[in-house]
This record gives structure tokens, sequence and C-alpha cells, in this order.
């Protein structure tokens, strides 16, 4: 494959070139941001094994390389699944207590949507921040998952992006 630019003019070019390709995320990739996750459940059915009606506990550390405005942290959840701590029908307010956050950065805005969570930062400095949230397993599965992704949503060649392996939810009766 070639590239030809012409230029016709006294003036001094330059060029931007960008290539994207669809491939799967086989491993973390940081450009700007390093993202790190863990999912702990929160009184399981059955140990040692995902049921449906389970409640889990996500925490993601996210390390900023550089200083930036305008910040979104995007993770999905499995289909069906309740982001708890909206305060709406069935939402359990006892099961999101214990959720912590840290570091200097704080959302201005949360989003819990049926098919992720979503934090959005006005400025979120250089250094190492986490945010957590919990989820209600409603359906039995194995679920596929895009990647979480942190983005500087103005700079979007600065962000970072982890693989979520399978979420395999199973029938509580069939677990034990």
């Amino acid at each position: 494959m070639s590239l030809t630019l012409p230029h016709d003019g006294t003036g001094k070019p330059w060029a931007t070139i960008e290539s994207l390709a669809a491939i799967a995320l086989k491993a973390p990739f940081a450009a700007g941001y390093r993202i790190t996750k863990t999912v702990t459940p929160i009184d399981p059915a059955v140990n040692g094994v995902t049921t449906r009606g389970d409640v889990v506990r996500v925490h993601l550390d996210i390390d900023a390389q550089t200083d930036m405005s305008w910040v979104v942290v995007n993770d999905p959840v499995p289909a069906g699944a309740t982001i708890l701590g909206s305060g709406l029908g069935r939402d359990s307010e006892a099961a999101t207590e214990g959720e912590k956050s840290k570091g200097a950065a704080w959302p201005a805005f949360v989003e819990r949507g049926f098919d992720g969570y979503r934090a959005y930062y006005d400025y979120v400095p250089k250094g190492k921040f986490s945010v957590e949230y919990t989820v209600r397993l409603n359906n039995v599965g194995t679920f596929g998952l895009p990647p979480t992704r942190v983005e500087a949503l103005y700079a979007p060649s600065t962000f970072g992006v982890l693989p979520n392996a399978p979420v395999v939810v199973k029938p509580a009766a069939a677990a034990k």
C-alpha cells in the first residue's frame, strides 16, 4: 500500500495519518490511562460461583498520566443487571454501603445505564484515583462484555482500555 500527498503552494505542509482496525482486544492498552478492575461478590448465594440475584462490587483503579479535563469512565455490565444506587424501585441502599472512591478526581455526573456505569469528570489530575459501584446480577447466562474504557472526551487519543472476561451467571438452584 502506498500513500501520496501532493503539495501545491509555498506553505510548509503537514499531515496527520491514523490507521484504525477492528481487532479483538486481548490485553490492556494504556495511552494516557491505566485501568485495573476487581469484582468482589457481596454475600454470594454459593461461594465461588456467580448466581442469579448475587450482588457484586466493582472496583476500578485508574492511573492518569497527565492532567485532563472532561474524562469519562465507561464500564459495561451484563445484560439485565441492575446498577444499584439510583434510589429507584427494588434498589438496595444497604447493598451500596461501603462503596469507596479515592483520589483527587470526583465525578461531575454519574450515569447508571442498562448497559453500563459511566462517570463523567470535569477535571482529572495526574495520578491515581478509584471508582466503586455495586451491581445486582438478574439474568442467567454467559455474557461477553466490551472493554472497560477511560477516555478524555476532547482528546480521544488519550485513553485506556481493559478487556473484560466473559461473565458467567448460573441459576441459584443449579449452582449448589
